[in-house]
């Protein structure tokens, strides 16, 4: 509908245009010496009322915008009697109008379709009769009129087979782009499932007491596992920002003790890679959507990790006019002058021999740069061979300083030990990895299959989105609440699309991570929960679900 108003619109502002252009020509050559204004004075005044007519019509697209068949057709009515006036008052001289017609009758069909283009190729038939019964000149010359006939059905008719072509052509791309949709969404479902599992059990391993060698494999499993999910997480990211539907959620951010709880997450991965990560302190709050921005500088990190390895890296945060840039430093080889144009183009990549081990498909920094663009957050990179490569993401909007919530021992805060989790799960390998790990942490978990039936005392629910036919992870989160009588933290896990699970939770207190969930993700969110719950607690406050 959006498309069909600004066409329209661009069609009645092109007609103002022409008609003040023709006025203001046949005006200027009344004026000439030899030339006597009376004689034009006729077609003046017509093309005065013209332009009047068009300026209405102008505004009434404007005060009403939308598909009104009626309009569209006085407007092709319009259009032919003002081409039909110049082609009889001008004469032989003024045969170059039939372009105007053929213009028309194509511009309509082209705008709104092959019913329209029926309409005006059905007036422009009847115009030009009308014009050969005013005009001696065109009786004069029958067989010229039946040449203008003719084309002003051959050539509607052609464009109409163009049209209906590239219509069953656009069906055919909007199928099979929905048919992919589909694909990658249960794709998506069904890969992160085991991914996350694996993941999960890892880290039980990881907990494990281990000797030398079997956790020199278990570190080999983490970085081959890794490699996987970031791959995994990049294709589904750009998948989500082609389908247009990635949306920014802005929210006060401290700047310092986001980037601390990003390296924290990173360890592991900085320390496969050898590099010692740093990040200067920051005391500065910024308004961003901390999950876009931790795309974006995860990806600028795995980058790091894998072509600055046994180098350090340096997070710091810099003024830029009135804002803020993340400028994230590393000492590696640096990238070539003639390779730099092209560093943020999809699955472009700088090789060299050495790199036929590095993972990946050169999809980091093309994502990087079209989230800037989605949150605007220009990105810039600079790099000297030899001397590493800095990437700066600036744009981010300085807030004041939030008021701390109540603050507690954060030692006992984040404790897990003891935790009552209700873990509701209908993948038995996501079930048995995340109740294990969770076992591993000192938490007491109850593990269930179903939300059928189910009653829990548990301090904090972490539940599937997708419980098979049953119910989903919101409702099975609501029917636990209500039968506690309170708003019980709760946090949910899930494969599927996550802004559509945001929408649905419409307000709800409910946290989300998506599959495949890093360990050191969902022990923090689980700490938070649990930090909630007790100041809750400490504060007498029991919210009701």
């Amino acid at each position: 509908m959006k498309f069909e108003k600004n066409t329209e619109l661009a069609q009645a502002n092109l007609r103002i245009i022409v008609a003040a252009i023709a006025l203001g020509y046949v005006s200027l050559v009344g004026l000439l010496p030899g030339r006597s204004v009376d004689v034009y004075l006729p077609v003046i005044v017509y093309i005065s009322l013209f332009l009047l007519a068009s300026i209405l019509l102008r505004l009434a697209i404007v005060r009403w915008p939308g598909h009104y068949p009626l309009r569209r057709v006085f407007s092709m009515v319009h259009d032919y009697t003002g081409t039909s006036f110049g082609l009889v008052m001008g004469g032989e001289a003024a045969l170059p109008l039939y372009a105007v017609m053929v213009w028309v009758n194509l511009g309509n069909g082209m705008r709104y379709g092959s019913r329209y283009l029926a309409v005006a190729t059905l007036l422009a038939l009847v115009a030009l009769a009308i014009v050969y019964q005013l005009t001696p000149y065109w009786q004069a010359q029958p067989f010229m009129v039946l040449m203008l006939m003719i084309t002003s059905t051959v050539i509607p008719l052609y464009a109409h087979l163009l049209l209906e072509r590239t219509r069953k052509a656009s069906e055919q791309a909007i199928a099979a782009n929905q048919e992919k949709s589909r694909f990658l969404a249960q794709a998506s479902h069904d890969l992160r499932q085991p991914i996350h599992s694996i993941g999960l059990f890892t880290a039980c391993l990881r907990e494990s007491r281990l000797g030398e060698e079997e956790r020199r494999l278990v570190d080999n499993i983490d970085r081959s596992l890794l490699n996987v999910s970031q791959l995994f997480r990049s294709i589904l990211d750009l998948y989500t920002l082609d389908n247009g539907r990635l949306l920014p959620r802005p929210q006060p951010l401290h700047l310092g003790n986001w980037l601390q709880e990003l390296a924290r997450q990173n360890s592991e991965a900085a320390r496969w890679a050898g590099v010692e990560l740093r990040v200067r302190p920051c005391a500065q709050w910024v308004s961003v959507d901390p999950a876009l921005l931790t795309t974006m500088v995860q990806n600028v990190l795995s980058n790091c990790f894998k072509y600055a390895a046994q180098r350090p890296v340096l997070i710091g945060v810099r003024r830029r006019g009135e804002g803020l840039a993340i400028v994230i430093c590393d000492r590696g080889r640096g990238i070539a002058a003639q390779h730099l144009p092209k560093v943020f183009e999809e699955f472009y990549r700088v090789r060299e021999v050495r790199d036929k081990d590095v993972e990946g498909v050169g999809l980091g920094l093309s994502i990087v740069r079209r989230l800037g663009q989605l949150i605007d957050m220009p990105v810039s990179l600079r790099s000297r061979p030899g001397h590493g490569t800095s990437v700066e993401l600036a744009g981010l909007v300085r807030v004041a300083a939030q008021v701390p919530s109540a603050r507690h021992d954060p030692v006992q805060a984040g404790l897990l030990t003891g935790l009552k989790v209700c873990l509701v799960e209908d993948d038995r390998n996501v079930l048995l990895a995340t109740s294990a790990l969770l076992e591993r942490w000192g938490c007491e978990v109850q593990a269930e299959w179903s939300a059928q039936g189910l009653s829990s005392d548990c301090e904090i629910i972490v539940a599937d989105y997708d419980l098979g036919t049953d119910a989903t992870g919101i409702e099975c989160i609501d029917a636990l609440r209500e039968q506690r009588g309170w708003a019980v933290p709760a946090l949910i896990l899930t494969g599927h699309d996550v802004e559509k699970i945001q929408a649905a939770l419409h307000d709800r207190n409910i946290a989300i991570l998506s599959k495949p969930v890093r360990p050191t993700e969902l022990r923090a969110t689980l700490r938070a929960l649990r930090q909630s719950a007790v100041l809750a607690q400490v504060a007498g406050v029991s919210p009701s679900a």
